[in-house]
């Protein structure tokens, strides 16, 4: 039976336990996309806190790709440099890194880019933005520019990378039929919606080389109406394990999902009962998908971590707002004080990223000030 604290082997890399930072936009890049040194001194302090692995913020693989100002980018030969850097510190902590790579699709941000979002149909967004539909040509743009950016990750000594297909963003636009109304061939079907991951694997391997770890995260079930079920989850998974993917990271919810089912959920009543959102998926999905699973939404307590793993409801155990609050967290639980994160999942802390201040628990602050 896996214990939580057990040396282990994922993809080809050795991890001190079986814990993982969920990809978590941190906005500390520079307005180009660089790696910076206050993004790698957070990450530094992840691994001093005994994270076994970390997955970066979403980097974003194309411009009229990215999500908001300073979020990480890998478009770029330029910004390998500094990706290096930030490896490399990491790796002298001790530390294991992946490099989340990503296309925000209809999430994209006009301003910012200055060129109209894409997405697998057209689809109308907020304040009269109108998210194009992609050509084929677009699909083997973007399909490249994934590739690329494994490249460009490799080269910088990633340790693997992982595709964001979760959340809503492009490629979770594409495996969902809630957003993709194609009838062409990346359309219509579960085979059809997931072509385009597909190829984004291959692309990977074909630029990053066949033994480059790939792992995924996408979602469990959408919480939408019309959008992508536990049942299509498990079999887009199983079409992802037919094409090598090495680890899926299970998540859930979409930019239009109601936030009570949003990826990050706030908690009103602290209770173990609120914990593991996506319980019942992952039981299915072990139960019939052979790939590791990483399991991410709501983990605040040592037991209930204990327990998933335990019980393999899990393989690993990910953790997105509560390293915000407490980045040795780990570390506290494996020193025996495994009293329940502080984290209070009030989402407060996406406020400063998004405001150009870094990624930071807005709770701790406050009560420093007192």
């Amino acid at each position: 039976m896996p214990e939580l604290f057990e040396k282990n082997v994922l993809t080809g890399i050795e991890l001190q336990n079986r814990f993982v930072r969920s990809a978590t936009f941190e906005g500390l890049a520079t307005p180009e996309g660089a790696a910076t040194d206050r993004m790698s001194d957070l990450l530094v302090d992840l691994v001093k806190g005994h994270v076994g692995l970390i997955i970066t913020g979403h980097a974003y693989v194309s411009p009229e790709g990215q999500a908001g100002n300073l979020q990480l980018a890998i478009h770029s030969d330029e910004l390998v440099e500094s990706h290096k850097k930030m490896v490399d510190a990491i790796h002298a902590a001790s530390g294991k890194v992946v490099l989340q790579i990503a296309h925000s699709g209809c999430q994209a941000d006009p301003q910012v880019t200055g060129q109209p979002p894409i997405a697998p149909s057209q689809i109308e967004r907020p304040k009269g933005v109108i998210a194009k539909e992609m050509t084929t040509q677009d699909i083997d743009r973007v399909v490249n520019a994934f590739g690329l950016a494994a490249k460009r990750a490799k080269d910088s000594g990633y340790d693997a990378v992982q595709i964001h297909a979760a959340h809503g963003y492009l490629l979770s636009q594409f495996l969902s039929p809630y957003y993709n109304k194609r009838t062409d061939e990346y359309g219509q079907t579960k085979e059809n919606r997931a072509r385009i991951v597909v190829e984004v694997i291959k692309a990977i391997k074909a630029n990053a080389g066949e033994d480059y770890p790939i792992h995924i995260k996408m979602n469990s079930e959408d919480f939408i109406e019309g959008g992508m079920t536990a049942d299509q989850m498990l079999q887009t998974a199983k079409i992802l394990q037919q094409n090598g993917i090495g680890a899926i990271e299970l998540s859930g919810g979409a930019i239009d999902s109601p936030p009570e089912v949003s990826p990050v959920r706030p908690e009103k009543t602290p209770s173990t009962e609120w914990e593991v959102f996506y319980r019942d998926s992952a039981k299915r999905f072990k139960q019939e998908i052979s790939v590791p699973l990483i399991l991410v939404g709501g983990f605040r307590t040592f037991d209930v971590a204990k327990q998933a793993i335990g019980t393999s409801l899990a393989d690993y155990i990910s953790l997105c707002r509560p390293l915000v609050r407490e980045p040795d967290l780990i570390k506290r639980w494996q020193s025996g004080d495994t009293k329940r994160a502080t984290c209070i999942s009030c989402n407060g802390c996406f406020i400063p990223a998004r405001k150009g201040k870094g990624i930071y628990c807005v709770v701790e602050k406050r009560q420093q000030r007192k």
